[in-house]
């Protein structure tokens, strides 16, 4: 069932009157299919002209939508043969990240991602995409084995932060989410991640700091949620839209500011209605950034990925 977000009632109410349309009969001089095709003219123009003009508050909650693909809808769909992989070998497995190995279009990969879940019982085991030191320590044993076998790591973000909880701290989330960081500056291979939902601050950065960052039109990247961005400056989360645009989270601000490499268009409308094409169009990004990460060594992937995070806080200071 289609779920609508608040912005997306007018459009509502024409798919509504399409729907009531098709359980109808001809009857007299009406013609049904007209009809339909009439109105749904009007809902392409409708989704057309809402989607070219989101705000930055709009398209947190696109991002957020629950029938966005997620992370093993993407593996599903891009990675055959795929073998997952579980633990970190000092605590605990991390349902948050799944990780494995697959081929992509022919070429081995080792797949690194943050499940949201599309159901409670699925987001209650994927704590919500929200990772716990285990999480992130399974992803540095996952990047060091692909670069002990020579495979590019793929990543997909999707989380809307690192798990905040007591005992999380008391593991060392912090420590782990650092050491992730410097794991994806240090492998020898090629590091092409993608934002396709939610990239919340560490939790993000921990499997995101690669030679390619592409990031879905409406998903978005930030340090700090929108919520709790307003909670801390205005003390009201009330304030979570100003929050938004102030933070530059959109990946139209986050190209143009050199965060990230590319923005992947989504269909019309957003991901969640057509997922399958979603897909396929980050695939073929993903194919295209691995291609031109083709034949550098080791050293020379290293020198880059170090060079482009330490450029981008110059051009912030500049």
């Amino acid at each position: 069932m289609q779920t609508f977000l608040e912005f997306e009632k007018p459009i509502a109410e024409l798919e509504g009157k399409i729907e009531e349309l098709r359980h109808l009969t001809d009857a007299g001089e009406l013609n049904i299919a007209d009809e339909v095709g009439k109105l749904q003219v009007k809902v392409d123009k409708l989704l057309r002209s809402t989607y070219a003009k989101l705000t930055a508050a709009q398209k947190v909650q696109v991002a957020r939508h629950p029938n966005r693909p997620h992370c093993l809808d993407y593996v599903e769909g891009l990675i055959e043969d795929f073998t997952p992989l579980a633990g970190d070998r000092h605590f605990a497995e991390d349902a948050a990240v799944v990780g494995g190995l697959g081929r992509f279009r022919g070429r081995s990969v080792v797949v690194i991602g943050q499940e949201k879940g599309h159901d409670t019982e699925s987001r209650v085991r994927h704590n919500f995409g929200m990772a716990k030191p285990e999480g992130y320590r399974k992803a540095q044993r996952l990047m060091q084995m692909a670069e002990r076998f020579n495979l590019p790591v793929v990543s997909l973000v999707d989380t809307a932060g690192a798990f905040p909880g007591v005992q999380a701290e008391e593991r060392g989330q912090a420590e782990a989410i650092a050491k992730s960081i410097e794991t994806c500056l240090r492998i020898g291979v090629p590091l092409v991640s993608a934002v396709i939902g939610e990239g919340g601050s560490g939790g993000a950065i921990a499997i995101a700091t690669a030679d390619r960052v592409l990031m879905l039109e409406h998903a978005i990247y930030s340090v700090i949620s929108p919520e709790g961005c307003a909670s801390i400056l205005w003390r009201s989360s009330d304030m979570a839209g100003d929050a938004a645009t102030a933070l530059r989270l959109t990946s139209q601000d986050l190209k143009e500011l050199g965060v990230i490499d590319r923005v992947v268009q989504e269909p019309i409308g957003g991901a969640h209605r057509a997922p399958d094409e979603t897909v396929t169009a980050l695939g073929d990004a993903i194919e295209e950034s691995l291609r031109e990460l083709d034949g550098q060594d080791a050293a020379t992937l290293r020198r880059h990925r170090r060079e482009k995070f330490l450029e981008m806080g110059q051009k912030g200071l500049g």
